[in-house]
């Protein structure tokens, strides 16, 4: 009996031994085949800026390890000469990484890390759909320099009308798996990372959502929760939600507000004289704005000009023959920060009810969508 005893001693002990992980570090230990000329492995932290927190000299089997702590999973990278490995690590995880260098497509294996795996996941999806976009890039690059050293404006705006449409539909397709991904992710952390991958002024209302969604999880993680907190902020200014009411100072010194357009639909315009941009998409809103006036579309310039005299003057050149007010406070004035306006232009059209329901259309995007809209609403007015 006594010898049973000691036996079983001996095994729960070896199982303590070999179970048992320190819960306040993580440990990568790696095999490089086929390595040539690289000798030493970087660890990178990539959660916020991107900086190198370890390195260590391969062995003459190719083999490394790193021992760190993280107070939150985070996003890690392996840097082997140019190529880069992507890992999700936290305290308590015991993860194995292989790789060989004479792999052109950088395939790589882990195992000891869930998270890891699913940030794979992603990089497959990215690779995928980057493909396209990428060929259409080098294949404008390529008959612009084939233009010479001086293009003329007509020949840069014809390369432009055709390569354009085609990358913009390209990223829409990457940016709508990058999406799905994301949201068939929500549990994962490689969901957080794939969603900051989009375009944060075209989706940001997919973006809100997303937020929403993931309050319950990585409550422990800053950066997600600065993510949340940030687009909850943005939420009342995101489509579908009523628009804020706001009131500012004329260009006749008299107090516009917003709630003078309700029951109208109203494009709400922040820009600035100084804005080369919002200059240049100008001549777009004043055809639109002609064309669709008499169905009923408003709009209403916030200027972003602290200079009275400048706003004044673009005003005038621009042709811009519709409301305007401004706080004359740059970024910084009321209007601009109850609306989060963080880069201009920025535009929201709000409907008769007081919704918005668009944000940042502009160019060919912004007649399409006064086409519909107004196309729609006369057709229901016929209705009635």
């Amino acid at each position: 009996m006594k010898k049973h005893l000691i036996t079983l001693s001996v095994i729960l002990f070896s199982f303590a031994i070999y179970s048992c992980k320190d819960k306040d570090a993580f440990t990568i230990s790696g095999e490089i085949k086929n390595p040539g000329s690289v000798k030493k492995v970087f660890l990178l932290k990539a959660d916020t800026n991107v900086a190198v927190i370890d390195s260590a000299n391969l062995s003459d089997g190719g083999k490394f390890q790193f021992k760190e702590h993280s107070p939150y999973a985070g996003l890690f990278k392996i840097r082997l000469g140019g190529v880069m490995f992507d890992l999700i690590a936290k305290n308590g995880d015991d993860i194995t990484f292989t790789t060989s260098l004479a792999d052109k497509a950088n395939a790589y294996q882990v195992t000891g890390s869930a998270e890891s795996e699913k940030i794979k996941e992603f990089n497959r999806v990215s690779n995928q759909y980057s493909e396209k976009p990428n060929k259409v890039a080098n294949e404008f690059q390529e008959k612009a320099q084939s233009l010479g050293d001086h293009p003329t404006p007509k020949q840069q705006d014809s390369l432009v009308a055709i390569y354009k449409p085609q990358l913009a539909k390209y990223m829409d397709e990457y940016s709508l798996a990058v999406l799905k991904f994301a949201n068939d992710n929500k549990q994962s952390l490689a969901g957080f990372y794939a969603i900051n991958a989009v375009d944060s002024i075209k989706y940001e209302s997919q973006m809100v959502a997303f937020a929403e969604s993931i309050k319950p999880y990585f409550k422990d993680n800053p950066l997600v929760q600065q993510f949340i907190n940030s687009k909850m902020s943005l939420a009342p200014v995101t489509i579908g939600h009523k628009a804020p009411d706001f009131t500012v100072g004329g260009l006749d010194g008299k107090p516009i507000k917003l709630s003078d357009y309700k029951g109208k639909y109203v494009m709400v315009d922040f820009w600035a004289s100084w804005c080369v941009p919002c200059r240049n998409e100008n001549p777009n809103v004043v055809k639109q704005y002609a064309i669709y006036k008499p169905l009923g579309l408003n709009i209403l310039g916030i200027s972003l000009d602290q200079d009275k005299g400048k706003w004044q003057q673009a005003v005038n050149a621009d042709k811009l023959n519709w409301a305007h007010g401004s706080d004359l406070k740059n970024f910084e004035g009321p209007t601009e920060r109850l609306y989060h306006i963080f880069q201009i232009p920025t535009n929201y059209i709000i409907n008769p009810d007081g919704i918005i329901v668009a944000k940042n259309v502009f160019g060919a995007d912004l007649e399409e969508f006064l086409n519909k809209t107004f196309s729609k609403s006369q057709q229901i007015v016929k209705i009635k």
